[in-house]
C-alpha cells in the first residue's frame, strides 16, 4: 500500500526558510539551467536553516538495511536550496521532487536535473536542489574536479552566514527539507501545493539516499518515493563512528515505492559494484540495470545543458555516438578514449514517470531484465554490447558499441564509459548489413519495442523517430 501523502504536521520538523539574498545576486551551482522563462518555468534561491539531529545505532548495521537508529546529537545549521517551478500554478503536476546536490567535483552539482529535465518541465514538475553537504558549502575532501567554487569561495557576499555542522546531520537536514516542500511552501514552491514530494539523488547523492532509506526512512512519511540513481554496493557514511557494511540492499519493509536505476559502470565500476548488492524486486522495490550506459555521459557532461526538448538535444546525442567527445568543458576533462554517448537519459526520465504512476496508482512497474554478468563479467553480443538489461535502440540496432567500462585516465574519466565505432572504411558493413532503409526501419522497431516496454518514453521517441530518419551516417 502507498503511504498517504501529505505527512502529518505534527510528525516532522520544518525548517525556517527565507529567500537568499546578497552577493551577486543569482544562484551559484554547476548545472546549467537552460533557458527556464521559454520554457514556463523560474528559479528562486532559499536559506534553510534549523536544528539537525545526527544517528547513531547501537547494533551493527546489517546487509539487509534492516537498521534501528537513535538519535545522538543536534547542531545548528543554515544551508541553500534552489527551486525551478512552472511560471503558471496550472502547469504544476502536484509533484515535487527533492534533489541531494552532488558534491563529487568539488561543488554543488544538479545531474538529476540535467538527466531529466525535459520530462521534469514537460510534465510540470517542481524541482527543489539542496545543498546537503559539507563540501558543496565549505569544502573538504572529494574527487576535486576544480578549486574554489564551493559556495562559500565563489560568492561569499551571498552564502557567507551558511554553516553546515558536519555530513552525519545530512539526512536530517534533507527530511527537514522535504517538511519544508509540505509545510513551507508558501515560501519556497511560490504557493503550489504539494501532492507528492519525492527523493532523487546521484553517485555520491545516491550513497547517501541508500543509507537514508534504510536508517531514516521508516522514521519519516515526507516521501512518497525514492528514486536512487547509480549507487554502489554501499551507503555512505551514518555517522563518524559507524561501521557501514558492504554489499548492502534496501530494506524490504518501507511503505513507499524505492527505483534503484544502475548504468553499467555502477554494476562493475571500480569504486561502486553495485553487482554485490543486487537484491530481488519486491512489492516497494524494483532495480533497473540499463545496458549501453556508463555512470556520467556525453549528455550530462554537455549536451544536456543545452537540451530544451525540441530535437536538437536528441540530434546531438545520436550525433555523439558517431563522433563521441573525449575532451569536456574546453578540455577541464580530457579522458584518454572517447565517452559514453548512450541512451541514459531517455531510460531515466521513463524511470521517474514509471515511480510517479507507481505513486499515484500502487501499480509497480513491470520488473526488468537483469544484466547478464552470469561469467563475473558482462556478456557481450554480437557488436560487443552488454547482453540483458533494460535494452533501447542504441544498443540493439546500433551505430558504436557502447560501454560503462573501459576508460582509463583520472578517476572522473573512470565514470563515463566508452563509446567505440566501427573504422570508417567499415561503417556500412558494420552498421547497416542490409542498407540505409532497413537499419531505419530496425531502429524504429526496436525504438517502438522499447516504449512498448516501458524503457523510453514516447514523448522522447517522437524526436528520435525524425532523428534517426535524419542523420547523417557514413557511407
Amino acid at each position: 500500500m502507498i503511504a498517504p501523502s501529505p505527512p502529518s504536521r505534527d510528525s516532522v520538523t520544518v525548517p525556517t526558510v527565507v529567500p537568499a539574498t546578497g552577493g551577486r545576486g543569482q544562484a551559484f551551482i554547476a548545472a546549467a539551467s537552460g533557458d527556464l522563462a521559454a520554457a514556463g518555468y523560474e528559479q528562486s534561491e532559499f536559506y534553510i536553516s534549523g536544528t539537525a539531529t545526527a544517528y547513531q545505532s547501537a547494533n551493527a548495521l546489517t546487509v539487509d538495511g534492516n537498521w534501528n537508529v537513535e538519535p545522538a546529537s543536534t547542531a545548528a545549521y543554515k544551508t541553500r536550496a534552489i527551486v525551478r517551478r512552472p511560471t503558471d500554478p496550472a502547469k504544476f503536476n502536484g509533484n515535487v521532487i527533492v534533489e541531494w546536490l552532488n558534491v563529487s567535483g568539488g561543488l554543488d552539482a544538479a545531474p538529476d536535473w540535467t538527466y531529466t529535465h525535459v520530462e521534469l518541465i514537460r510534465e510540470g514538475y517542481a524541482w527543489v536542489g539542496l545543498s546537503a553537504q559539507v563540501v558543496g558549502i565549505d569544502g573538504g575532501p572529494s574527487m576535486g574536479l576544480v578549486a574554489g567554487y564551493t559556495l562559500k569561495a565563489a560568492d561569499p557576499g551571498r552564502y557567507g552566514s551558511l554553516v553546515h555542522p558536519g555530513d552525519q546531520y545530512s539526512y536530517d537536514m534533507y527530511t527537514q527539507t522535504g517538511a519544508a516542500a509540505w509545510f513551507a511552501n508558501d515560501v519556497l514552491l511560490g504557493g503550489l501545493k504539494p501532492e507528492r514530494v519525492i527523493s532523487i539523488g546521484e553517485s555520491q547523492s545516491a550513497f547517501r539516499l541508500t543509507t537514508y532509506v534504510n536508517a531514516v526512512g521508516p522514521k519519516t512519511d515526507i516521501w512518497d518515493g525514492y528514486l536512487i540513481h547509480s549507487r554502489g554496493n554501499a551507503g555512505a557514511a551514518l555517522n563518524v563512528d559507524v561501521k557501514m557494511p558492504a554489499d548492502q540492499r534496501i530494506r524490504t519493509d518501507l511503505k513507499v515505492p524505492v527505483l534503484q536505476f544502475l548504468s553499467e559502470t555502477d554494476m562493475l565500476g571500480r569504486g561502486l559494484n553495485f553487482i554485490g548488492a543486487r537484491q530481488p524486486d519486491t512489492d516497494m522495490i524494483r532495480s533497473w540495470e540499463v545496458a549501453g550506459t556508463a555512470h556520467a555521459d556525453a549528455y550530462n557532461l554537455g549536451i544536456g545543458d543545452t537540451d530544451n526538448g525540441d530535437g536538437a538535444g536528441d540530434a546531438a546525442l545520436f550525433q555523439a555516438m558517431l563522433t563521441p567527445p573525449a575532451s569536456l568543458y574546453g578540455g577541464l576533462l580530457a579522458c584518454s578514449t572517447p565517452i559514453n554517448a548512450g541512451p541514459h537519459t531517455y531510460v531515466l526520465r521513463s524511470a521517474l514517470n514509471s515511480l510517479d504512476h507507481w505513486i499515484r496508482t500502487g501499480e509497480a512497474p513491470e520488473s526488468r531484465p537483469l544484466l547478464d554478468v552470469s561469467s563475473g563479467a558482462f556478456a557481450l553480443d554480437a557488436k560487443g554490447n552488454a547482453a540483458g538489461g533494460i535494452r533501447t535502440p542504441q544498443v540493439d540496432v546500433p551505430v558504436a558499441t557502447l560501454s560503462g567500462l573501459g576508460q582509463t585516465g583520472s578517476a572522473f574519466c573512470g565514470l563515463f564509459g566508452t563509446t567505440v565505432g566501427a573504422p570508417p572504411a567499415a561503417f556500412a558493413s558494420w552498421a547497416l548489413p542490409n542498407g540505409r532503409a532497413a537499419f531505419d526501419a530496425a531502429w524504429i522497431a526496436a525504438l517502438d519495442d522499447a516504449v512498448a516496454k516501458g524503457n523510453i518514453l514516447e514523448a522522447d521517441a517522437v524526436q528520435l523517430r525524425t532523428v534517426v530518419k535524419n542523420a547523417k551516417l557514413p557511407s
